[in-house]
């Protein structure tokens, strides 16, 4: 059986001069090995936008219509190192060949597959290194007494709530009265209820 091989393609509308080369490499790496290209999926559009034609050209993969993917280049394919990798992973996962040309990444090799688990290696540490970056500046902003989280936006009016209770014992009247949900008042009458 041959394989099913479809070429992805993609440019910014800033770029569009480049697709047809795109194209014209990714076929000659094809033809070199002697596939034979199935289809040619073209996607204009922004990096940051969704990517609709792919996530179609993704959806042939996972009902296993595709064989191989190939793409000029891994920036044409992913929006950032972990998209690239999780798309790349899911792909190893379905049996689909992903060929990026210019990187040499052919995961049709046993190479190529040790590149792609290296890029997943490469991923992790940067999710790694993001997580601790955050939790950094968190604490970084505690020492300096900055009051993290959701603001507390009944508690100047918790008074106001504990003195109407006690004349009126209506948490929807006392609601309606401050202009606050009921379930914030109840939770303000339980909580002194606790102290």
């Amino acid at each position: 059986m041959k394989n099913r091989v479809a070429i992805y393609a993609r440019v910014s509308t800033h770029d569009q001069k480049t697709l047809p080369m795109q194209i014209e490499k990714c076929s000659g790496f094809a033809f070199s090995r002697g596939w034979e290209v199935t289809m040619n999926v073209n996607e204009v559009g922004s990096g940051a936008l969704k990517r609709p034609e792919r996530e179609a050209l993704l959806n042939l993969c996972r009902r296993r219509e595709l064989d191989i993917v190939i793409v000029w280049k891994l920036d044409r394919w992913g929006r950032s190192v972990s998209d690239i990798v999780s798309t790349l992973q899911e792909l190893q996962e379905l049996g689909i060949q992903f060929v990026s040309v210019t990187e040499a990444l052919d995961f049709t090799t046993a190479m190529g597959r040790a590149m792609g688990n290296l890029l997943a290696v490469f991923s992790e540490f940067e999710r790694e290194m993001i997580s601790e970056r955050v939790k950094a500046g968190l604490a970084q902003a505690k020492l300096r007494g900055v009051k993290l989280g959701r603001p507390n936006s009944i508690g100047d009016k918790k008074e106001d709530i504990l003195s109407l209770w006690k004349q009126h014992r209506n948490k929807s009247f006392i609601a309606s009265k401050l202009g606050v949900s009921r379930r914030s008042v109840a939770r303000i009458i339980e909580s002194s209820v606790d102290e």
